[in-house]
């Protein structure tokens, strides 16, 4: 694809429970560097969503006005909000990333580029690519990380390096028609997953990753476990399982665009 600088349009879905500074830090970070390119920041909050988070969002409403969007999740827990967010996305391509900073938003610019430039379905981050990197994570976790993303390439016959960061950047067909099952955390494995099974081209950029500041984290020791379940669960379910026709005349696995155009950005976020 040859390159383009045109303006995109891009949701970027953010799940919002406690976080209320590194929040608010993520959408202006967004809102500075891409501002271009945003079609909607939509927040999808829990019912345990604190107060302190509301008011927040409602400030940033205040601030960027028709360009946030909050939705109300239904499904339970953080799997179950992103496929909703998922659904509920209006933009030509999504940003999945989180609200508390772990997900560096300096970054998002960079994937928005990549995804112009190359005829990729899905701009992924690695925290193991020369440029990425952990501060402060769980020792213990981060063995047990290097692990499980060798057992992954390995399953998957794929040179990606980390196929478990929730940060990535989807044209958005490549996501329709694809059925989801996984509730928790391990729903960012498989949202990578049925793509790549699906036939998806993706590539990796480096992204560091940093602690939290606020709150604490859902995802436990005990729960990465189930990351080995759900990958070899999605390596032999038979593709048609999954991975539906989402576009009229029949087509099965992730619609891809032909013309290499790219939709100038929603005027109400200038």
């Amino acid at each position: 694809m040859a390159e383009d600088s045109s303006p995109v349009k891009v949701s970027f879905v953010v799940t919002v429970l406690n976080e209320t500074e590194s929040l608010r830090e993520t959408v202006d970070t967004i809102f500075a560097l891409a501002a271009d390119d945003v079609q909607e920041v939509l927040l999808v909050i829990a019912p345990r969503t604190t107060a302190s988070s509301r008011k927040v969002i409602r400030e940033l409403a205040d601030k960027y006005g028709g360009c946030i969007r909050v939705y109300e999740q239904r499904l339970p827990c953080l799997g179950g909000a992103l496929q909703e967010g998922f659904a509920e996305a209006r933009g030509d391509f999504v940003m999945l990333m989180a609200s508390d900073l772990e997900t560096d938003p300096a970054v998002a610019p960079r994937l928005i580029e990549v995804m112009k430039t190359g005829d990729w379905d899905i701009v992924a981050t690695s925290r193991w690519l020369k440029g990425g990197g952990f501060r402060g994570y769980n020792p213990l976790k981060l063995v047990l990380n290097f692990l499980f993303q060798k057992l992954f390439r390995l399953l998957y016959r794929t040179d990606l390096t980390d196929l478990t960061f929730g940060y990535r950047l989807y044209r958005r067909s490549v996501i329709e028609g694809i059925v989801w099952e996984e509730l928790r955390h391990p729903f960012l494995l498989e949202c990578l997953l049925k793509p790549l099974r699906c036939g998806a081209r993706v590539t990796e950029v480096p992204c560091p990753w940093r602690p939290r500041e606020e709150g604490e984290s859902a995802n436990t020791l005990l729960r990465t476990f189930q990351y080995v379940r759900t990958a070899v669960k999605t390596r032999f379910v038979p593709v048609s399982r999954f991975c539906r026709p989402a576009r009229p005349g029949g087509q099965t696995g992730p619609a891809r665009r032909t013309d290499g155009s790219f939709m100038q950005g929603d005027p109400r976020c200038k």
